[in-house]
């Protein structure tokens, strides 16, 4: 692993601490949006490509939305390998042995996923991450943030496609933004605080908020199949991809082992519920999660060694 400094790759860990050894997430480099009215990124069909990982679930929150929103022939997609190592996520042709479901960059066909970085500026200092949303008109990323991303995702390419179905309706904006804050500080961001934490200290400041949260979500869900409105929303969306790594991976590599969701039951109905629907189920690559996780984090798993696990849609 390892991240761009003024342009050029550099290779160490980008698992960053603060100075108690907690996990610190850096924040996303491209912020832009797109607009009908934007001077620049307009949406047009064709124009825009998506880099991802399957692994990742912040890539996957984006894919979701490309499916709910029909975005399929609009927008492609690349997908990285699962496999994060010393020159950070890469494409199918920096591997001589293929891993179903990554496929190479057509747009540049580059190795690595930091050469499209280095495509959008010269001079980069910034981590390597997934989700991109690349311009193939300026080539150049509009934005790498994927809370961003499906906001833009839900709205921007309405005209275009008949689909208005919103998913961050404004009467249930307030709600929603409630939810996502906890959600993302002590679930979405927390199961990576304990798993990564560099001291006793740092994992139980995680964990401990981690369980308290995942236990006010279950009461939260009784008699319920959403978590706002009684309607699919952005909040379920941001939360579903948590969700379907906790038991398979987060329970046993990033020691959040208090409970499993399939302890819950509440939690573990509304897994099951999200998991069927075809955005949330076509998007969701088991092999690409496991073997990510436990063969990329070799601070966390030296000899990694991935888990024998049998039907790994059982582990929802």
């Amino acid at each position: 692993m390892g991240k761009l400094i003024d342009g050029q790759w550099v290779e160490g860990s980008i698992i960053s601490s603060d100075n108690s050894g907690a996990f610190d997430r850096k924040p996303r480099t491209f912020r832009d949006v797109i607009d009908k009215d934007h001077a620049v990124f307009t949406p047009d069909s064709g124009r825009y490509h998506l880099y991802v990982g399957y692994a990742c679930p912040w890539a996957h929150r984006v894919l979701i939305y490309r499916e709910l929103k029909g975005l399929q022939d609009h927008i492609s997609v690349s997908v990285v390998h699962p496999d994060m190592l010393e020159n950070g996520w890469a494409f199918a042709k920096a591997f001589d042995t293929q891993f179903a479901g990554t496929t190479n960059d057509p747009l540049f066909d580059s190795t690595h996923l930091y050469e499209v970085y280095q495509k959008a500026q010269a001079d980069i200092s910034t981590s390597v991450t997934v989700p991109i949303l690349w311009d193939k008109k300026t080539n150049t990323i509009v934005n790498n943030e994927s809370s961003e991303i499906i906001r833009i995702l839900n709205v921007a390419f309405n005209e275009l496609t008949g689909n208005s179905d919103d998913y961050y309706p404004q009467a249930l904006q307030a709600d929603i933004d409630v939810l996502n804050d906890e959600i993302y500080e002590n679930v979405n961001n927390g199961v990576y605080r304990s798993g990564f934490a560099k001291n006793q200290s740092a994992y139980d400041m995680a964990v401990k908020p981690l369980f308290k949260t995942l236990d006010k979500l279950d009461i939260h869900l009784e008699g319920k199949d959403f978590l706002v409105g009684n309607q699919l929303t952005e909040a379920d969306i941001r939360l579903i991809t948590t969700l379907v790594r906790f038991d398979l991976v987060y329970y046993i590599h990033f020691k959040c082992s208090q409970k499993r969701i399939a302890d819950y039951p509440n939690l573990s109905r509304y897994t099951k519920n999200l998991y069927q629907l075809n955005a949330v189920k076509n998007t969701t690559n088991f092999e690409h999660i496991k073997r990510h996780y436990y063969f990329s984090h070799e601070s966390i798993n030296p000899h990694r060694i991935v888990p024998l696990i049998g039907n790994l849609e059982n582990e929802i």
